[in-house]
């Protein structure tokens, strides 16, 4: 456990010469994959799996399924906690495998499969009972003086606090649909809990430049965090990431090739990290720098046309 915290990526604006930026030549960096137990394949949510208005393409299922029976592990990658990622592995006919949550602070294992390692039985802020959820490997830390700076700095800004245990702690109301999992509302200075996962800031007042610019205002250098496409900002444990996450699930599974795919800035250090890293076509220009090839957008079937490629 560790309270300290990191910036990585600040920057939703991309200041390198286009010419750098990768293209949609996706045949050509897949040729050498195909599906099969020996690839990994990391998936983010939002903007990936599913459309902007969290609907999923019955193309993207079948082509997640076609992977899981021909073998492939597909390991979802996400800044959503246990709550929400169980809502898409339900849509997506996933009932068995690993999945990395709360960018990378939380791995659980989904389904009765042995991993080799100490699982936790985990019932706090699960969707549904029906699919066991046990928890792998947790990382947690206590964001007190970021919360307090926020707080000051940001009076108009909500804070969600997620934990291993309890419902989510919120400052003030999200907008509607945003928040999947149980919440309660406290006072700020009660947001902070021991076993902290990952902290979500709001401003829907705000561009993403804007809050952006009012965070490095506060002083905030040390804090890691992914500004997408609206006011929204998460912070982590030191170290943590999808990355760092799918770094450990690969040694589990044993696989010797990986994929990741995704579209947002909590996806950038997981598409740098995989031996390909496909940016979706909704991604922002900064997002596609880390990646080394483009799919097409989440409105196209993007995902699909990858995951197709590689059967």
């Amino acid at each position: 456990m560790t309270d300290e915290t990191t910036n990585t990526y600040p920057s939703p604006e991309y200041d390198g010469d286009p010419a750098d930026l990768p293209v949609a030549d996706y045949a050509h960096w897949l040729a050498p994959y195909s599906a099969g137990p020996d690839l990994l394949i990391g998936l983010d949510i939002d903007g990936t799996i599913l459309h902007h208005d969290t609907t999923l393409s019955p193309r993207v299922r079948d082509a997640v399924q076609s992977h899981i029976e021909a073998g492939t592990h597909i390991v979802i990658a996400t800044g959503r906690g246990v709550r929400g990622t169980q809502v898409v592995l339900e849509e997506l006919g996933i009932d068995d495998g690993i999945a990395v949550v709360s960018n990378g602070a939380m791995i659980i294992s989904i389904g009765e499969a042995e991993h080799g390692r100490p699982a936790t039985d985990f019932n706090g802020g699960v969707a549904s009972a029906r699919v066991p959820v046990r928890l792998l490997r947790a990382h947690t830390f206590s964001p007190h003086k970021e919360i307090e700076l926020i707080t000051a700095g940001l009076p108009e800004a909500v804070i969600a606090v997620e934990s291993l245990t309890g419902p989510t702690r919120i400052s003030g109301p999200f907008p509607e649909g945003e928040m999947l999992a149980d919440t309660v509302l406290v006072a700020p200075h009660e947001l902070v809990v021991p076993d902290t996962t990952r902290v979500t800031i709001r401003a829907p007042h705000m561009s993403a430049m804007e809050m952006l610019e009012a965070i490095e205002a506060l002083g905030l250098k040390g804090v890691e965090y992914a500004v997408g496409w609206s006011a929204w900002m998460d912070l982590a444990p030191h170290g943590i990431n999808k990355a760092v996450g799918l770094e450990e699930v690969a040694g589990i599974l044993g696989t010797s090739a990986s994929i990741t795919v995704g579209d947002s800035g909590n996806d950038c250090e997981m598409l740098e990290w995989a031996d390909v890293g496909v940016a979706m076509g909704n991604a922002r220009e900064y997002v596609a720098s880390f990646a080394d090839t483009m799919a097409p957008d989440v409105d196209d079937d993007g995902l699909a046309i990858v995951l197709e490629e590689l059967l």
